[in-house]
C-alpha cells in the first residue's frame, strides 16, 4: 500500500469514526451551524478582500501587507477549528506501518483542509479586482498563491504551538509574543502613521521574488518539525512514560463552613490546579483576560465608545465561556458516584455558579485603574460584571442538561475536540451576543448610565435566583439521566 493509498484509507476511516460516534445526531447539529457560519465568514471575506483591494491602487502585495493582522486572527479561530494530528492518530499508531506515516497523513490533512482554502474568499475577490485595475496577472497570481501558502504555513505553526501548549501552558504566552513581532514596526509610531509604516514595508517585501521559496522553505521545515513533536508527544501520553507524583495536598480549609456546597468548591479549585486539561484551560482564559483587559483599559486600540463596551463584556465573560462550555464533562468520570446522590449535583452547580462568578473579580480588578484615570466609569464594570455572573451563566448553565461526553482530565494530545453538539454552539454564540445585544439597544433607546444601572439590576436578579433556576436545571438533567449517564460512560478514555 502506497502512502496516496494510506492517506484515502485513513481519511475514509475518519469519517466512518464520526458516524459510529455515539454523538453523531448532535454532530449534525454542529455540523448545521458550522455550515451557516461558514457562509457568513465567507461574505465577511469577501467584502474585506474587496476593501483591501481598493486601497491597493493598482499595485500587488497589498494582501500580503495584510498577513500578519490576517494571520493573527487565524491562529485564535485555529483554537476552536483545527484539532492536532495527535487526536486522530492514537487508533494507528501501533499498527505494522512506518511510525511516521499516519502522522504524516494527518499532516497533510491538515494543508488541505476545507478551513484553509475558505479564505480564497478573500484572496480571490482582491486578485480580480487587482486584475481588472490593470495589475500584472502573474504578479497577482504570484501573490494569490503566496497568501494561501501563507495560511497553510499558519497552520502549522498552530501545531507547533498547540503542541507544546498541551505540555506547558506557559507556551501560550510564546504564541502571542511570536504573532506580535510583526507589528513591531509599529512601536516608533503607534498611530495611524505607524501603521501606515507598517503596511508599505510589507507590501513592498510582497513584491519581492524571495518570498515564494521563503514560505515553501519555512513550511517544509515547519512539516518535520511537527512531525516529530506529533509522534514523541502521542507516544510518550499513550505509553504513561511520564507520571508525576502529588508532592503537596490542598485543604482549602476556609471552605469548610460552607458545607457540602464548599466540598465541591474544593473540588473545582483542586481541579483547575492539578488536572493537565483543566489547568490548561483556565490559565489560557486568564492570561486571555488579563491581556484583553490591559490592551482596553490601557491602550488608545478601542477609543470608540461601543468597541470598548463590547471587548469590556468579552473580557468578562471569555473565562466562563470557554470552560463552561463543557460544564459536566469532567465530573463525567465519576458522574455514577453523584447519582448515588442526586441532590448533590445541585450543590455541585451552585459551586460552580460562585467559582466562576469569583473569577470575575479578576476583570474587574485589572480595569479598576482605568475608572480613575475616567476611561471607564464605576457603574460600567459593575454593569458587566453583574450581568455575566447572572444573565450570562444562567444561559451557559444550560449545558449541563445536554452535555454528554466526558472531558478526560489529563489527556490532552489524544482529547476530542472542543464542540459535542450543536447546543453548545447555539448557546455558547447566545451566550457571547446576547448581552451585546441588551447593552446596543440600551444605549439607543436610554443612553449608557441607565442601561447599566438596568444590566445591574438584571444580573442581580438572576443572581438572587440562582437557587430556583439551578433547581430547574436540576430537574431537567434527572429527566435525561439515562441518556447522559449512556452518553458519558460511551465516551471514557
Amino acid at each position: 500500500m502506497n502512502r496516496l493509498m494510506l492517506y484515502r484509507l485513513l481519511r475514509k476511516n475518519t469519517t466512518l469514526s464520526y458516524k459510529r460516534s455515539p454523538i453523531f445526531e448532535q454532530n449534525k447539529w454542529a455540523k448545521a451551524i458550522t455550515y451557516f457560519g461558514a457562509g457568513m465568514m465567507a461574505l465577511y471575506m469577501i467584502l474585506y478582500g474587496s476593501i483591501i483591494a481598493m486601497t491597493a491602487e493598482g499595485e500587488a502585495g497589498r494582501m500580503v501587507s495584510f498577513m500578519p493582522i490576517i494571520l493573527a486572527i487565524d491562529y485564535l479561530f485555529r483554537y476552536v477549528i483545527q484539532t492536532t494530528p495527535g487526536m486522530m492518530v492514537k487508533p494507528y499508531i501501533l499498527l505494522p506501518i512506518s511510525r511516521y506515516t499516519a502522522i504524516e497523513c494527518f499532516l497533510l490533512s491538515s494543508h488541505l483542509s476545507g478551513y484553509n482554502f475558505l479564505w480564497l474568499c478573500m484572496f480571490i475577490p482582491y486578485s480580480i479586482i487587482l486584475i481588472m485595475a490593470g495589475a500584472g496577472v502573474w504578479a497577482i497570481l504570484l501573490e494569490l498563491v503566496v497568501c494561501l501558502l501563507f495560511i497553510m504555513l499558519n497552520s502549522q505553526v498552530y501545531l507547533f504551538f498547540r503542541t507544546l501548549v498541551n505540555r506547558k501552558v506557559v507556551w501560550f504566552l510564546a504564541g502571542i509574543v511570536f504573532y506580535a513581532i510583526p507589528f513591531l514596526p509599529l512601536l516608533p509610531d503607534f498611530g495611524k502613521k505607524g501603521f501606515g509604516r507598517m503596511i508599505d514595508l510589507y507590501a513592498e517585501a510582497g513584491q519581492s521574488w524571495w518570498l515564494l521559496p521563503t514560505v515553501i522553505l519555512m513550511l517544509v521545515l515547519l512539516f518535520f518539525i511537527n512531525r516529530h513533536l506529533q509522534f514523541k508527544y502521542v507516544y510518550e501520553e499513550i505509553s504513561k512514560k511520564k507520571e508525576r507524583e502529588l508532592k503537596h495536598v490542598s485543604q482549602f480549609a476556609f471552605l469548610n463552613r460552607f458545607g457540602l456546597v464548599g466540598e465541591y468548591l474544593k473540588i473545582e479549585l483542586k481541579s483547575n490546579l492539578r488536572n493537565k486539561t483543566m489547568r490548561s484551560r483556565c490559565i489560557m482564559s486568564l492570561t486571555l483576560i488579563i491581556v484583553f483587559s490591559m490592551l482596553i483599559a490601557y491602550t488608545p486600540i478601542y477609543d470608540n465608545v461601543y468597541m470598548q463596551n463590547f471587548w469590556c463584556l468579552y473580557c468578562f465573560a471569555i473565562y466562563s465561556v470557554t470552560t463552561l462550555i463543557k460544564i459536566m464533562g469532567q465530573e463525567g468520570n465519576y458522574i455514577d458516584l453523584l447519582m448515588m446522590h442526586r441532590e448533590n449535583i445541585i450543590a455541585l452547580l451552585e459551586a460552580k455558579f460562585w467559582f466562576y462568578g469569583a473569577v470575575l473579580l479578576v476583570p474587574f480588578l485589572v480595569m479598576l485603574p482605568a475608572v480613575f484615570t475616567g476611561k471607564f466609569t464605576l457603574l460600567m464594570l459593575m454593569g458587566y460584571m453583574l450581568l455575566t455572573a447572572g444573565v450570562l451563566h444562567f444561559v451557559i448553565f444550560q449545558l449541563a442538561v445536554y452535555n454528554k461526553q466526558t472531558l478526560p482530565l489529563q489527556q490532552k494530545m489524544t482529547a476530542k475536540g472542543n464542540f459535542e453538539n450543536g447546543m453548545q454552539l447555539v448557546i455558547e454564540l447566545l451566550s457571547l451576543f446576547a448581552p451585546g445585544a441588551i447593552a446596543t439597544i440600551g444605549f439607543l433607546l436610554v443612553g449608557p448610565t441607565y442601561t447599566f444601572i438596568f444590566m445591574s439590576l438584571l444580573g442581580l436578579a438572576f443572581i438572587v435566583t440562582h437557587p430556583i433556576w439551578i433547581r430547574h436545571i436540576y430537574k431537567r438533567m434527572m429527566q435525561r439521566r439515562y441518556e447522559n449517564i449512556d452518553g458519558f460512560h460511551s465516551t471514557r478514555q
